[in-house]
């Protein structure tokens, strides 16, 4: 799915960028309205979260044009938690708001939310790995029905295992993609521990995993045809 990401803090935008691409989303980021502007009236794209207050312009232009073109979903990023800023976006065709500072994994919740309320989630809201089940709309777990309770770090780690599900991912590459922009810090180390938690949760047998599997040399996987 096409994400577009209108942000002028360019440290915000590159990693925000870095998160939603994990997530499986595909990210045009623009840090100007003057940029934002020669994209969108070239492009069309699923949602469009922008910010509110840029240097050369607003936001709420920008969302002013993308309305002109169609329905598209908005989520709109301000610094301002006042009723002015957040009736005027609702007023010119906004979905929905977010109040800086937050954390990626609301603005994903949001993003969620206002993607089903238009129709345009159409991804799987639901995985089943044997008996344990992935609610992906509600961030639960369940095992043998029974709700399985894990950190936010071992929910995630989960998510990258399943947004890559086939794949080989080594040690490295795990340590890359579940780095966040919240600050979370994660060694080879802890690495370990949080796949030893994991498989303790989800596994019948964490000796002898069936769902996280190693692949002796290079890494760890969960197949697609589970």
């Amino acid at each position: 799915m096409e994400i577009f990401l209108l942000e002028d803090d360019e440290a915000i935008g590159i990693g925000l960028k870095y998160s939603l691409e994990n997530e499986g989303y595909t990210v045009t980021h623009a840090n100007s309205f003057a940029k934002a502007k020669n994209i969108i009236e070239n492009q069309t794209f699923a949602l469009y979260i922008l910010d509110i207050n840029l240097p050369d312009g607003s936001g709420y232009d920008i969302c002013r044009k993308v309305k002109e073109k169609g329905d598209f979903p908005v989520i709109f990023l301000t610094a301002y938690d006042d009723e002015v800023n957040v009736v005027m976006g609702l007023d010119i065709g906004a979905d929905d708001y977010i109040t800086k500072p937050f954390r990626v994994r609301e603005l994903i919740a949001r993003m969620k939310s206002v993607l089903r309320r238009c129709g345009k989630d159409k991804s799987e809201s639901t995985v089943k790995l044997g008996n344990v089940c992935i609610n992906l709309s509600e961030a639960r777990v369940t095992k043998n029905n029974e709700d399985i309770i894990l950190t936010a770090m071992e929910y995630r780690l989960l998510l990258t295992f399943l947004n890559n599900r086939g794949h080989v991912l080594s040690r490295s590459k795990l340590l890359e993609e579940i780095w966040d922009v919240d600050g979370d810090f994660v060694n080879d180390n802890t690495l370990t521990v949080y796949i030893k938690r994991l498989r303790d949760k989800i596994e019948d047998d964490p000796t002898c995993p069936s769902i996280i599997k190693t692949v002796r040399g290079l890494g760890y996987v969960i197949e697609n045809d589970r």
